[in-house]
């Protein structure tokens, strides 16, 4: 069975990338590889490990990685996860699907809006990559 290879990007790939990894894998079973990245390595924030662990997925074990990582590698469908990395990040021309997904950002919002990213992530990864 070939699996889609998806990268979620941000630009630290501390929050809404590392979410939406995390959703994808859990949701998407064994028909997706999935990745994160951002343009800059920065770290897990503590918030989106908690928001994912409510609803019963553990990303304590991800990583920030910088997107370079991954270049020249192909991938079925990127999405950025934030306007931010749609302007600055690497580009994947080698990539089937590109997707932009403007998640706000909810450092410094408090615990609601990591949910709310959250939540968002979720519907779009079902209408648009589940079901898509």
């Amino acid at each position: 069975m070939t699996r889609d290879r998806v990268l979620f990007l941000c630009i630290g790939n501390s929050c809404r990338s590392q979410m939406a990894e995390g959703l994808l894998r859990h949701l998407g079973g064994d028909r997706f590889e999935v990745h994160s990245a951002g343009i800059v390595e920065s770290f897990l924030r503590p918030e989106a490990v908690e928001s994912m662990r409510e609803v019963g997925i553990d990303i304590s074990a991800q990583r920030s990685k910088r997107a370079d990582v991954y270049a020249g590698e192909a991938f079925d469908v990127v999405v950025t996860t934030c306007d931010e990395a749609k302007e600055a990040c690497p580009l994947f021309p080698a990539a089937k699907r590109t997707l932009h997904w403007s998640i706000p950002d909810p450092v410094g919002k408090g615990p609601q809006a990591y949910r709310a990213a959250r939540d968002q992530l979720k519907g779009l990864i079902d209408a648009e990559l589940l079901r898509g």
